[in-house]
């Protein structure tokens, strides 16, 4: 953007020359070896991340902080510390030659795992200017760096201004707490050459400055046209710079918060200007240890960098407040703070890519939470400042159950299962007590379909239910307690069989989305004729009217199963493993009537005829809704429900449709909606990704606790050849190689323990020998049993 001179640039010689610093390389020089992903230019006017775990930063891709977000409305970009927010950005404009520019529409955007870069290198001429940004982990701050670089022929002066928009408030909720935003102060801090903003009636600070001589205004730019909302101020920096033919200058800002002291905030700091290179170091060394996790090398490779920038966005999501706990939030922007079903999805897939630390902290956190509600329900959403929104809706309850059971086997922690023991018993007794008032095994209310009106028996609550009861009964085998493990091994069997015979519906080749009474289905029908209707979907509309004609017959009271809205949840139980096979295949292959190129349908009366070949932008609507969507937790349900029935390649057909949405809008992230509506970065993406492809194709099903890995492969008919190295379970790790070559399959095991049991199950189309270290070996139960460091196996197939 381009103007006419400011007033504030005329006179330069009024201003602060910046002293002459010995030269030093910019930031961004650490991150030579580091994957960056550049941005697609029509979504340069869409948001970015850049986060640490205390602090994080929501901008545009452009390079400019609109108003955004719909949780505190307009608030939910900018620069977030929480429990608060600290600034709503920041602008930067450079005076020239009679001529003033703002950096407000960059060229190119890179985005980093561990920082990203905005490059402006056709706005100013003469000027090449790049700005680069990241957040340290366990600091309330950040650190922005400009580096300026003159590529003209001629020596350049320049003025460089930088200015901040504080907006201190509070974070969804606040209000309930005591936390009552007040309008913002400044005052500039000479000592440090920054600002710092306070809250007029709250201790809550933001620093931001260079640690350079500057001339300082209490004013917004003249230059850039930015008002954001809220009871913010604006402080100016403005640095005089010369700059050679062919040399570049480097400008690095940093900005710290408190919520609690001026003394904390000038301690981050000072830390932030004295380390920052340091801190930078030590996050590029973390996440490349999280990409060695689990890590994949597989012949579809943008399915393999999906997986890996799946690991990397879930870091990003990590969100601690030392008063509450640390734990991984939902997504970003409007929901960074804690619920209990996304991470009960979540979790799964981060133990199985290594992350006890972030597994074990959010869970302590959600058991935390969810002891406020004194009957071992499981929250829902918790707001950062620990203000529950939600104290749970139904299915969660059991998913925590199902959760520390799975943990359990990856990590072998005895102590961890008596830990959250008790609590399981407590929101069991709880779950079908209080919610099942007819005692037919089935809990009444909402599960992961929030539709208004729609909390009767819903088919995801009940199958979760039965993977629950069966889970518990598990772990009160290994805490014998063996009056609770029969107990629950005989309602866990007892409600498979209902699920099988009352959720099913023959004549849809579907489990019913829910079971209630005909006068609760003819309430529900006219409100989704009337959304397949606003959606023109005509195939919808005729379905549900003679849905409706045939149940107008039916007494008012009967209780029965309605295929009503094709939601996805009616493919958990393929998910959880429990459908019969018969009805699992008619259900599945129905199920793919309800996609489109990037995924699954949330609700299937949305999609039509047109769907699969549908492959632009979703439309959304002006207020924030999820109705028409295709989400990635569907699509990864379903890859895991075609796996658990032996099904790899279609598996792999929606991890390949999901994987279509990686880096369309955000490089390097997979927004929540597919392909770009939602949150930009969604925890649960990593369930979608990890499960089918850890657990499923590589085979990898754990029981640490007995020291022992049941490896089951599940390979797609067009991988020849498959890697996954550094598999964490226990104390142990293993790595397993796969290659397919003239009907052999030959597996090539690691394992650093070489005392663990290794239960390898021979694929069902195995024929002829079987090699076990070149030694043919006869497989006892369709298995081969070994331990040692390396093995090697060889079948026919």
């Amino acid at each position: 953007m381009k103007l006419g001179i400011s007033p504030i640039f005329l006179g330069l010689g009024l201003l602060f020359s910046c002293q002459s610093e010995p030269k030093k390389e910019p930031l961004a020089a650490l991150l030579k070896d580091v994957e960056g992903i550049s941005g697609n230019k029509e979504y340069m006017a869409s948001p970015y991340v850049t986060a640490g775990d205390r602090v994080y930063m929501v901008g545009h891709q452009d390079g400019t902080f609109p108003d955004l977000g719909f949780h505190v409305e307009g608030e939910m970009g900018g620069i977030w510390n929480h429990p608060i927010k600290l600034m709503d950005g920041f602008t930067v404009a450079i005076a020239m030659d009679d001529a003033s520019y703002c950096l407000d529409d960059a060229d190119e955007f890179i985005n980093y795992p561990v920082a990203n870069k905005h490059i402006f290198n056709s706005q100013i001429p003469g000027l090449e200017i790049e700005r680069f940004h990241f957040v340290p982990d366990g600091r309330e701050g950040m650190v922005i760096e400009f580096e300026i670089r003159n590529v003209d022929k001629s020596k350049k002066s320049l003025l460089f201004e930088f200015t901040g928009h504080t907006d201190l408030l509070p974070a969804w909720l606040g209000e309930r707490v005591g936390m009552i935003d007040q309008e913002d102060n400044l005052e500039f801090d000479k000592q440090r050459q920054a600002w710092r903003g306070k809250d007029d009636g709250n201790e809550w600070y933001v620093l931001f400055g260079s640690g350079r001589d500057s001339r300082h205004r209490e004013e917004a730019s003249a230059t850039c046209n930015y008002t954001p909302q809220g009871n913010g101020k604006a402080g100016k920096l403005s640095y005089e710079l010369s700059i050679s033919p062919e040399k570049s200058e480097i400008l690095t800002f940093y900005i710290a918060g408190s919520y609690k002291s001026q003394e904390e905030l000038e301690k981050t700091y000072d830390l932030l200007q004295q380390y920052s290179d340091t801190y930078l170091k030590d996050k590029i060394t973390h996440y490349r240890k999280i990409a060695e996790k689990s890590k994949i090398t597989i012949p579809d490779k943008d399915l393999e960098k999906a997986f890996e920038w799946v690991k990397y966005n879930t870091e990003w999501l990590v969100r601690e407040v030392p008063e509450i706990g640390r734990g991984l939030g939902a997504g970003i922007p409007d929901y960074p703070w804690w619920f209990g079903v996304d991470n009960e999805y979540t979790l799964k897939g981060a133990i199985a890519t290594g992350r006890k630390d972030l597994v074990y902290h959010t869970i302590e956190l959600i058991h935390k939470l969810s002891e406020s509600n004194g009957n071992g329900q499981v929250i829902h959403e918790v707001s950062t400042n620990g203000v529950i929104f939600n104290p749970g809706n139904i299915n969660e309850t059991p998913q925590f159950a199902s959760l520390i059971w799975w943990v359990y086997q990856w990590t072998g922690d005895k102590e961890f299962l008596e830990k959250y023991y008790p609590f399981i018993l407590q929101g069991m007794t709880w779950l079908m007590e209080e919610n099942d008032e007819d005692g037919n095994l089935f809990p009444d209310g909402y599960g992961m379909m929030e539709i208004h009106g729609l909390e009767s028996e819903m088919i995801d609550v009940a199958v979760y239910t039965q993977k629950a009861f069966d889970d518990v009964s598990k772990i009160a085998k290994i805490l014998e307690d063996q009056e609770n493990a029969d107990k629950y091994r005989e309602l866990a069997e007892e409600l498979k069989q209902k699920i099988n015979e009352e959720f099913w519906v023959e004549e849809f080749s579907s489990y019913a989305d829910f079971i209630g009474t005909t006068a609760e289905a003819l309430q529900m029908i006219n409100a989704a004729i009337i959304r397949a209707d606003t959606l023109d979907k005509p195939w919808a509309v005729e379905e549900l009217q003679a849905t409706k004609k045939k149940l107008q017959t039916y007494p008012r009271s009967r209780k029965s199963g309605f295929v009503m809205f094709h939601n996805w949840v009616v493919n958990t139980p393929m998910e959880m493993g429990i459908a019969d096979k018969d009805k699992a295949i008619k259900a599945l292959d129905k199920a793919e009537r309800f996609v489109n190129p990037f995924g699954v349908f949330v609700t299937g009366i949305d999609r039509d005829d047109a769907s699969e070949y549908e492959d632009g932008s979703f439309s959304g609507s002006k207020v924030f809704s999820y109705t028409g969507a295709v989400m990635t937790l569907p699509t990864g349900v379903q890859a895991v429900a075609e796996n658990n029935y032996g099904r790899p390649d279609k598996a792999l057909d929606y991890l390949k449709r999901m994987t279509r949405s990686f880096s369309y809008a955000l490089p390097g992230s997979i927004y929540e909606v597919s392909p770009d509506y939602g949150m930009m970065a969604q925890a649960w993406n990593l369930y979608a990704y990890a499960v089918p492809i850890v657990t499923q194709f590589f085979g990898i099903q754990p029981d640490a606790g007995n020291k022992t890995i049941h490896i089951k492969p599940l390979l797609p008919s067009s991988w020849n050849e498959a890697k996954i190295e550094n598999v964490v379970i226990g104390d142990n790790e293993i790595s397993i190689t796969y290659e397919v070559i003239d009907g052999e399959l030959k597996a090539e095991i690691r394992q650093k323990k070489g005392d663990w049991k290794i239960k390898f199950e021979i694929p069902e189309a195995a024929k002829g020998k079987t090699l076990l270290n070149g030694k043919e070996t006869e497989p006892k139960q369709g298995a081969l049993v070994f331990d040692g460091s390396k093995n090697t196996i060889e079948i026919a197939i």
